[in-house]
């Protein structure tokens, strides 16, 4: 059991054959090449694939799917696509693309889920796909060609950091529940940024990539400052990650007080005999106001 990689790639290619052309999956160059992406320096014509979006979207979500039963498989719990819970605002209409539940059903309450993943993995590297021989090659990483995979697109980081939002802010029930955004390419240096800054207000728990070798040749960055980022070199790391998070009693909370409101929560909060009932009292306080 490995995590994402070249061979990942070409594997999707050749379970899609079945049920797409090759004109649906590879863009055709003016020199009639069938590439995944544009080359660096193409000027030549472009055209917009919209059905391999969804293939390789599907395929990515079935992917980690299988990778966390296989991981977990002795832990009693269940992976579950497409999941719905809504009391926090996740229903058919937008589902959670991967959930981490004590129940085994695609309608779930929050008491259910132990983690909440959005999936935003795709293509990392080009591939060129032969149509004599009607085999395919990879041609170079993503810093030969255009395209912008996985957590290199702004607007794929965008989407998966507002919907993030929508869930921890919809309902105190999603106080508790780790949110993860799971790609297979790095993040930039302005993302970074912002995924600690994410992680440290409790939004969102990490971005984390499964690919550990995203580059043909050279080394990608392994984490940010607050581990905000975090690339998983091996099963055994996301595992060893997973099992820390379970660990963790988290509470999301958040709020605008002036400092005398501030400073009479903390003394009832100060009144309860455990740092823990402290912190407790404080956040029940906190969110009743």
């Amino acid at each position: 059991m490995r995590l994402w990689n070249k061979n990942q790639e070409k594997l999707f290619f050749e379970k899609s054959k079945n049920f797409a052309s090759h004109q649906q999956l590879f863009y055709k160059t003016k020199d009639e090449r069938y590439l995944t992406y544009w080359p660096k320096g193409y000027k030549g014509p472009k055209s917009t694939l919209q059905a391999r979006n969804s293939l390789i979207g599907k395929y990515t979500e079935k992917w980690v799917t299988d990778l966390l039963t296989q991981i977990l498989k002795n832990q009693n719990l269940h992976i579950i696509q497409q999941a719905q819970i809504p009391a926090i605002g996740i229903t058919h209409k937008s589902p959670a693309d991967i959930v981490i539940a004590t129940k085994n059903r695609k309608i779930l309450t929050p008491e259910e889920v132990k983690i909440i993943f959005e999936v935003k993995m795709s293509l990392v590297w080009n591939w060129e796909y032969d149509t004599n021989t009607k085999q395919i090659k990879e041609i170079g990483d993503y810093r030969t060609h255009q395209g912008k995979p996985s957590f290199t697109r702004s607007d794929s980081i965008l989407k998966a950091i507002g919907k993030c939002i929508d869930i921890r802010v919809s309902n105190q029930k999603a106080s508790k529940i780790p949110l993860i955004v799971l790609g297979n390419a790095p993040l930039s240096n302005g993302f970074c940024k912002k995924a600690d800054y994410l992680k440290k207000a409790g939004i969102i728990q990490g971005f984390w990539s499964l690919n550990p070798f995203p580059l043909n040749h050279g080394n990608t960055r392994k984490k940010s400052t607050k581990n905000g980022f975090i690339r998983m070199n091996n099963v055994a790391e996301l595992n060893t990650t997973l099992n820390q998070l379970f660990k963790q009693e988290l509470n999301f909370f958040s709020g605008m007080e002036n400092p005398k409101k501030l400073g009479q929560i903390i003394e009832i909060a100060n009144q309860e005999k455990t740092y823990e009932n402290k912190g407790i009292k404080f956040i029940k306080l906190l969110k009743r106001n």
